[in-house]
């Protein structure tokens, strides 16, 4: 048995560590995912509303919400279908702009990320602060299309992608935890890609 030697298996290459456990590196691709019909939303009659427990309720059209000051995210996003897609960016403005405009009330503990589809997912207020949650309308410099939640969508990109709410509408603050669609249907209440926050248990 010529050829062989003891023990070699070849050079394991090294898993980049921006990957969370049970994720690849989708690279190229950009899968489409959703839970429901592609809405066609035009931009003259968008709208975003933050309400609840909050000190005034408010509301931007497409051009208000542009005005606003612009924050961008570069980074990663994670699906919790198993794929992930690395060195993003995005565009548009942090949710701690819109929350600040609104006036949080200090009995505000979770938000529900409403879509203009009537999609729903909820997060802690502590996921969504502090520089944590965007709105946003251009990815990696051109603008989101409609399969990727356009013309604007929420992203949370420290958990799994489906609380980054596509085609959103706004947030609603609460006092408590209140499920969302996937949530609902067995998926985690946090999602946690780091821990794999992936369904109800988890």
């Amino acid at each position: 048995m010529a050829g062989i030697t003891r023990g070699f298996t070849g050079r394991r290459q090294a898993r980049d560590p921006r990957l969370p456990p049970g994720q690849y590196d989708a690279r190229d691709d950009w899968p489409v995912l959703h839970a429901e019909a592609t809405p066609k939303i035009v931009t003259d009659r968008w709208t975003f509303t933050v309400e609840g427990l909050v000190e005034r309720e408010t509301t931007w059209t497409w051009k208000e919400i542009h005005d606003l000051p612009r924050s961008r995210y570069a980074g990663d996003i994670h699906c919790v279908t198993t794929w992930s897609k690395l060195g993003m960016t995005f565009d548009g403005v942090s949710v701690d702009v819109l929350l600040d405009a609104a006036g949080v009330l200090p009995t505000a503990t979770h938000v529900v990320a409403v879509a203009h589809t009537g999609y729903t997912t909820n997060l802690p207020l502590a996921d969504v602060t502090g520089g944590k949650a965007w709105v946003v309308w251009d990815a990696d410099g051109q603008p989101l299309t409609t399969e990727h939640g356009g013309p604007a969508r929420m992203i949370v990109p420290h958990l799994y992608f489906w609380k980054s709410a596509k085609w959103v509408s706004g947030l609603r603050l609460l006092d408590h935890d209140e499920q969302g669609f996937w949530e609902r249907n067995g998926y985690h209440d946090r999602g946690d890609p780091w821990t794999e926050q992936r369904y109800q248990g988890d």
